[in-house]
């Protein structure tokens, strides 16, 4: 643990060093690369094991029901922990004032204790998160608003530029044999669409990249990551599953305080079927997802004047219906080919609004029979519907709940609402312990009578969770290009490195004049013990 403290203090140090400058950014982020893979080539002799920087995994769990994290034991008891590292750095589309170009790191460890037998089984895990030098300067007023997540965690942690907190992350017991069901009860992270994991590896992967987290995340990659309050409850039907969750999420994500309820309950059901034939494998999931904030006195975010939305004290009650489909065709010559589709449909209320949205994702993949680099090709398209009239009775915009918009926005500036995303993806292995992957998107606005929103639910009281900046009548808002390696040092160590760039376009230009350019990147390390 000294070892990482002093390697982000110096990075900290030397990027405050530098001039104000993309010169600086880029050197600022290539001496924190340097200073990380030097403190981890003197950590290769301890046991680790990835948190998935590049491949966009949780920091400390895969699933609501994985066993995925290594345990040691403590006479009758399992330990197991993780401590992740990252260093980000911002160089934010930039407004006339305020800092836009900036390092911070921060860090999170989890510390969880457990006993797993046939019928029972429990588990307590404890988590510490840190926050360090966060730039006090990095928000401006409307329409500019946060200059980058420095901003954001600025201002979730009472504009403190130093933060940290220890909470209870999960605290939970499981029956297991309830004739064919399993009931947990507890605090828990949960991931939609990871109910059951199917046995063919390319399936299982485009599940956990491509599908879930999508309405309901743990948002394991922000530094402080969200839980759920509440039961699940899983039924094994033959080959399919059945599983019924409800909760209460806690606060969190960029706030370093975990431990507190919001007062945001969801209700979700779904029942997934694995599948596999001569050629290939599948799986088919239909779920639903109830959504209810009781916050009243939050304002809520939309594209509605700003006297109607202070006016409006309703709930907001949302119904989220849909299904997904993931196949995978195995051919001798031709390689690995890939499908999927998922869509959903929305009704309820906005406060005083009708809610009445949609939103649809299809990709299709190839996977060559190269044996070197083992290269993967893909190509989709997501869409999630805008509002195309702030003065009617009407909620039009697509809203994605609790997920974790990272795995899908990997520079976090957009989520799929009011969203359409044209993309494509390389991954691609030069080395049995490296993973690669870039990505390119083309990013507009569904509705350009509505608002270019960013956010991933609600996290503390007082704050909606999602931002809304005007798209002053453009749609095109931005082509992002990036890269992430994850490598595999040992079993139990790993690091990871992302850079992304990003052109910004008429939305983005009409709010950012002075540059609508921008760039992001971070060193990660990530130890499981």
């Amino acid at each position: 643990m000294t070892l990482g403290r002093r390697a982000l203090s110096e990075i900290l140090r030397s990027a405050a060093r530098l001039p104000r400058s993309r010169v600086g950014f880029a050197a600022a982020l290539l001496m924190g690369a340097t200073l990380f893979c030097s403190a981890t080539a003197r950590a290769q002799s301890q046991p680790a094991q990835t948190g998935g920087s590049a491949t966009d995994k949780p920091a400390a769990k895969a699933s609501g029901k994985s066993k995925d994290k290594p345990k040691r034991k403590l006479g009758p008891l399992q330990i197991s922990g993780n401590w992740r590292l990252r260093a980000e750095g911002w160089d934010w589309f930039q407004a006339a004032g305020g800092n836009n170009l900036y390092v911070f790191p921060h860090s999170l460890l989890l510390v969880g204790l457990g006993q797993t037998g046939e019928k029972f089984e429990w588990h307590v895990e404890a988590a510490q998160a840190s926050i360090l030098g966060l730039p006090s300067n990095a928000t401006q007023g409307a329409p500019q608003g946060q200059l980058g997540l420095g901003g954001t965690y600025y201002a979730a942690n009472g504009n403190s530029s130093n933060n940290a907190s220890g909470f209870v992350k999960e605290a939970y017991v499981r029956f297991n044999e309830l004739g064919r069901g399993r009931l947990r009860l507890g605090r828990f992270g949960y991931i939609d669409g990871t109910e059951v994991k199917p046995k063919d590896p390319t399936v299982a992967q485009l599940v956990q990249t491509r599908i879930a987290q999508r309405l309901i995340g743990d948002f394991g990659w922000s530094a402080v990551g969200r839980s759920f309050d509440g039961a699940q409850f899983d039924y094994a039907a033959g080959q399919g599953d059945f599983t019924v969750m409800g909760g209460r999420a806690t606060q969190g994500v960029y706030q370093v305080d975990g431990n507190g309820e919001l007062d945001v309950d969801i209700y979700y059901g779904a029942f997934s079927l694995p599948s596999e034939d001569s050629w290939g494998a599948g799986d088919l999931r239909i779920f639903s997802l109830g959504y209810v904030d009781d916050r009243t006195s939050v304002l809520k975010t939309d594209n509605r004047p700003l006297a109607e939305r202070t006016a409006d004290h309703g709930n907001i009650e949302i119904g989220t219906y849909g299904a997904d489909y993931v196949r995978v065709f195995n051919t001798a010559a031709a390689g690995k080919y890939d499908f999927l589709v998922w869509g959903a449909l929305q009704n309820g209320s906005w406060g005083q609004l009708a809610q009445r949205a949609g939103a649809f994702v299809g990709e299709f993949g190839w996977q060559p029979p190269v044996k070197t680099w083992k290269p993967w090709l893909s190509a989709g398209y997501s869409f999630g519907s805008g509002d195309g009239n702030p003065n009617d009775a009407t909620h039009g915009t697509f809203f994605q709940a609790l997920p974790t918009p990272r795995v899908y926005a990997r520079f976090p500036f957009y989520d799929m609402e009011n969203n359409e995303d044209f993309y494509g993806s390389f991954n691609f292995h030069p080395h049995s312990k490296l993973a690669m992957r870039s990505e390119v998107h083309a990013l507009r606005l569904a509705n350009r009578n509505d608002l270019w929103y960013l956010g991933g639910g609600a996290f503390q009281p007082g704050t909606f969770g999602y931002v809304g900046r005007p798209s002053n009548g453009h749609r095109s808002l931005a082509n992002v290009w990036d890269l992430s390696s994850d490598y595999q040092m040992t079993g139990y160590f790993s690091i990871g490195l992302y850079y992304a760039h990003a052109w910004g376009k008429a939305v983005l230009q009409s709010i950012y004049p002075k540059n609508p350019n921008a760039q992001f990147a971070y060193v990660e390390t990530n130890l499981r013990f």
